[in-house]
């Protein structure tokens, strides 16, 4: 029974969501609450899943930028985890709610698209959601970090506080790319 309780409160993250949506206005410990109660039942042996699931999809990544590609998303994106788990250190103001309203049916696209593919106990479709709403909204922070590396050398940089990635404009067309979230800019020179 315990297989079909943890099934059930990683769907209902979608709906806790879209509830919090109807705010007028999201504060970030609001979606911190959501965010932190959804990772607690994220276990090791999940993350060990996703872990492996990610190295599995880094074999279609070119080789020379596999290792640097599977190092960023293991370590800013599965481990992130433990991090929400234990964030209390942020200031509570307003999360930006329209860019929140408009990212929410990608995020769910995603969620469904990854359920579909994969055994109903993986957890990773959850730690996607998690990840991208906690680095977007409560870390103000682009999805790859700063520093990240695209074939050509091309890489995820901070300007006065503004953060451009050089790849952004080539996922426009594409509904599902969790791009569409991330506060990043197209860098203006490529």
């Amino acid at each position: 029974m315990e297989f079909y309780n943890n099934i059930m409160e990683v769907e209902d993250i979608l709906n806790e969501l879209k509830e919090l949506s109807l705010n007028d206005k999201i504060m970030k410990d609001e979606l911190m609450d959501i965010l932190k109660k959804y990772a607690r039942i994220i276990s090791v042996q999940d993350l060990m899943m996703a872990t492996a699931r990610m190295r599995k999809d880094g074999e279609f990544v070119q080789k020379n930028y596999r290792e640097k590609y599977l190092k960023v998303y293991i370590k800013y994106f599965i481990m992130r985890m433990k991090e929400v788990k234990e964030k209390d250190d942020y200031v509570n103001t307003a999360i930006d709610k329209t860019s929140f309203d408009t990212s929410f049916p990608m995020l769910e696209r995603t969620f469904e698209k990854e359920r579909l593919d994969n055994a109903e106990d993986d957890k990773f479709p959850l730690i996607y959601v998690i990840t991208a709403l906690y680095t977007t909204f409560i870390l103000e922070e682009p999805i790859h970090p700063v520093g990240s590396e695209f074939p050509g050398s091309l890489f995820v940089e901070e300007r006065n506080g503004d953060f451009f990635c050089p790849v952004k404009d080539n996922q426009k067309d594409n509904v599902n790319a969790i791009c569409h979230l991330c506060l990043a800019e197209q860098t203006p020179d490529i």
